[in-house]
């Protein structure tokens, strides 16, 4: 098969490349390689079940068009302060005006107009206020917040308007690898089981997400892409009742807070916040189960739920963090049976595990029923655990309550992302005619940095003669 530019990944990084494409009036022929299905095919079980299937070959959550954008609680960060280090590539200035142009594209396809976090200066200041009393930071964004069910439609509106301009999508299929001629990259070779492919064409664009960022790193060991180690978050899900939160959720509606506990002094970060959400099990390779959170826009719970992540860097000689991330998943599946373990904090503090009569006659009632009762600390590295205590004491500064006895922490919440890809300012890397997005590259984190580079992905390729 032949194309002019080849997607593999149809996340929002993939997804924005192909749209900016055809916005800039591009006849580029436009292939887009993804592993799981189109949005209107994508179920996941649990839905009927009541609890995780531990779907085979592919979680349904994490995998297909838009990625995990689809089913996660639809959270655009209108600020280039939030979402990877992209800005530092192409520069806060236009990250932030490149921010703007997607979100308008969001818009017309039916995003809710409405902004959280703005206004209630006076409340906002007191806020901030005790979170610098508290030793921790606490950077403004304004969040459009879709909501789970609208997500999905947006999303679905999205890839049938991609289709109806002569993208070709592939769907059920996964890349095995590039085709290389002489340190140039000529396309990809992809499988679904039953068929293989080669698909040849000038420009590659892999931007397969924080799913594929495993996937990503063997690539560029194995094909020598300049990259680098980079940083691995392993934390937890924190669960609290709405009343806990009723002020931070109203001013702000996504609290984001970092802080540098001692004594380690690693970067320690809320990520995630979800009022009146759920919190949720997605499922990675290996049969890895890791928790995330969401909300929707109508159904609501008595709950509020966020991450606290602690960012790991490590330096020479070990140069695979996403394996050690993964580990660390591993043992604390293995605690839980393969499932998701939840502690109460007061629990931690007194070195004791958590049982599910103490769960049951808790004021917090987990909105994820099929979670271990258990003791996080038994799989946690020390450092990690040290920095997530020290900051939720932190946090009670800010938000009262919030270290309470009862406070529900859920576990291994990790983030990788960890593979910085090398690349210039036009995501060119050092293998001619490949070029990686998105999360996997290591340099966005969330919907709105990877979307805001595939458009300029989608503009720089149809720029060109």
């Amino acid at each position: 098969m032949k194309a002019d530019v080849v997607i593999v990944g149809a996340g929002p990084a993939g997804i924005f490349t192909a749209m900016e494409l055809i916005r800039k009036g591009s006849k580029k022929k436009i292939v887009m390689v993804e592993k799981g299905q189109s949005v209107e095919n994508r179920h996941c079980p649990k839905d009927k079940t009541g609890r995780c299937m531990n779907c085979k070959p592919y979680c349904h959550i994490t995998t297909g068009f838009s990625g995990a954008g689809a089913f996660s609680d639809g959270k655009l960060s209108l600020s280039y302060e939030v979402g990877g280090d992209l800005p530092t590539l192409i520069g806060p200035a236009l990250a932030q005006e490149t921010i703007e142009y997607a979100d308008r594209i969001y818009l017309e396809f039916g995003a809710d107009d409405h902004i959280e976090g703005l206004g209630n200066d006076g409340e906002r200041k007191e806020i901030r206020r005790r979170a610098i009393q508290a030793g921790l930071k606490l950077v403004d964004c304004p969040i459009r917040h879709m909501g789970t069910e609208k997500a999905q439609e947006i999303y679905l509106g999205i890839e049938r308007y991609l289709q109806s301009c002569g993208v070709e999508m592939l769907f059920g299929y996964e890349c095995s690898n590039l085709i290389l001629e002489d340190s140039v990259c000529k396309g990809v070779t992809i499988s679904n089981g039953k068929k293989d492919l080669e698909i040849y064409a000038e420009h590659t664009v892999v931007a397969t997400g924080r799913r594929g960022a495993d996937w990503l790193e063997k690539l560029c060991a194995e094909h020598n892409i300049a990259h680098a180690p980079g940083t691995v978050d392993i934390g937890v899900r924190v669960e609290v009742r709405n009343e806990i939160m009723e002020t931070v959720n109203r001013v702000l509606y996504e609290s984001k807070l970092v802080g540098y506990p001692k004594p380690f002094k690693n970067k320690v970060r809320t990520f995630c916040q979800n009022p009146g959400g759920f919190v949720s099990q997605e499922n990675y390779d290996n049969n890895l189960a890791v928790v995330n959170g969401h909300s929707y826009k109508d159904l609501k719970t008595d709950n509020t739920n966020l991450a606290i992540l602690c960012s790991h860097n490590f330096s020479v000689p070990f140069n695979q963090p996403i394996a050690y991330a993964q580990k660390v998943g591993e043992l604390t599946n293995m605690l839980a049976n393969g499932q998701i373990l939840v502690q109460r904090f007061g629990d931690i503090l007194d070195g004791k595990r958590t049982w599910p009569k103490e769960l049951a006659q808790s004021n917090i009632r987990p909105t994820l029923p099929d979670a271990v009762a258990g003791d996080i600390t038994a799989a946690m590295p020390y450092r990690a655990m040290m920095n997530i205590i020290s900051f939720i004491q932190s946090m009670d500064y800010v938000v009262p309550g919030f270290a309470s006895y009862e406070t529900l922490l859920y576990s291994p919440e990790l983030k990788f992302y960890s593979n910085r890809v090398k690349m210039d300012a036009n995501f060119t890397t050092s293998l001619s005619g490949l070029h990686c997005l998105g999360d996997s590259s290591g340099w966005t984190r969330g919907l709105m940095m990877a979307s805001i580079m595939g458009v300029l992905m989608g503009r720089q390729i149809a720029a060109e003669a």
